[in-house]
């Protein structure tokens, strides 16, 4: 039986509306130092969602689903800061009003919440429909991992994950491990309770080396050296693991982001790979 703390954290709403994709400037500088215009962040994407490859779109930072945000840094930044992957979302206005869904992830800098619908639901979502997500995860403790800290993570979603914790030992189940020097946009962000960071592409060989060709959204990575306890950077022997919240990038230092889930300073974490370690298993949307 998994102890946590669950029943002292503090259930709580949050809300947030439907943000449209914006594009101040129409274009993207690859790596290769060429100019395109692509699809990207916000909106409601129909055919991206938890499930699909997380490479090869023609795209750049597409997120999964819909994304909300609010225009008010402050009730914005309470949205990002509580909101938890697993956490129930409500839509409470307009033609889809009384569906359900769940938080999928976070991304950092445009500060959007990702939530998966059916594709029901997605089809009577418009932009500006106000999500108001059940919020209960922020504080959330391993009684028996006291060496090992969790964020953005729903209790009940965090017992549908098989863990095992033996000794201190917490084995949780991925897809792959990332060596830290893959990892880019995000490094040095204060905190892990918001946001994501991206597992860089630019090298092809080394992305294929490590299987990341084959991530989908909403996969469960491992993440070697890193150290997510109060921001994100390098530790030897540091180990997190997060669920890939948003679709690779075009961008130098970018790639598919990670956000945080577990992560300690110690290697007390301990990565056992299966390929049903993805959220959409668990969350009963994919079979």
């Amino acid at each position: 039986m998994l102890k946590t703390n669950k029943n002292q954290l503090v259930q709580i709403a949050v809300e947030g509306p439907v943000s449209p994709p914006m594009a101040r400037f129409p274009y993207r500088i690859r790596t290769d130092g060429t100019a395109v215009t692509l699809p990207g962040t916000g909106g409601i994407t129909y055919n991206v969602q938890i499930g699909d490859r997380a490479s090869g779109w023609v795209a750049d930072h597409v997120e999964p689903g819909v994304s909300l945000r609010d225009k008010d840094e402050a009730i914005n930044g309470g949205l990002n800061t509580l909101a938890c992957v697993g956490n129930v979302a409500t839509v409470v206005s307009g033609e889809a009003k009384g569906a359900s869904g769940w938080v999928t992830g976070k991304h950092g800098g445009i500060e959007h919440v990702l939530v998966w619908f059916d594709r029901e639901t997605m089809e009577k979502l418009s932009i500006g429909d106000k999500i108001r997500i059940r919020s209960w995860g922020t504080g959330l403790a391993l009684e028996d991992a006291p060496d090992v800290s969790v964020y953005n993570l729903d209790p009940e979603l965090l017992e549908k994950i098989p863990l095992k914790i033996e000794k201190g030992i917490v084995e949780v189940p991925v897809t792959t491990s990332v060596p830290a020097h893959l990892m880019g946009s995000g490094i040095g962000a204060a905190t892990t309770h918001r946001g994501d960071y991206d597992i860089m592409t630019a090298d092809p060989e080394a992305y294929r080396e490590c299987g990341l060709d084959k991530l989908r959204l909403g996969d469960l990575v491992l993440l070697q050296d890193c150290d997510n306890q109060y921001g994100r950077g390098y530790l030897k022997g540091a180990v997190s693991v997060g669920v890939v919240s948003h679709s690779d990038c075009v961008i130098t230092g970018h790639g598919p982001g990670v956000t945080t889930l577990f992560t300690s300073k110690k290697p007390v974490i301990k990565g056992i790979t299966s390929d049903k370690a993805n959220i959409g298993y668990w969350l009963g949307v994919l079979r």
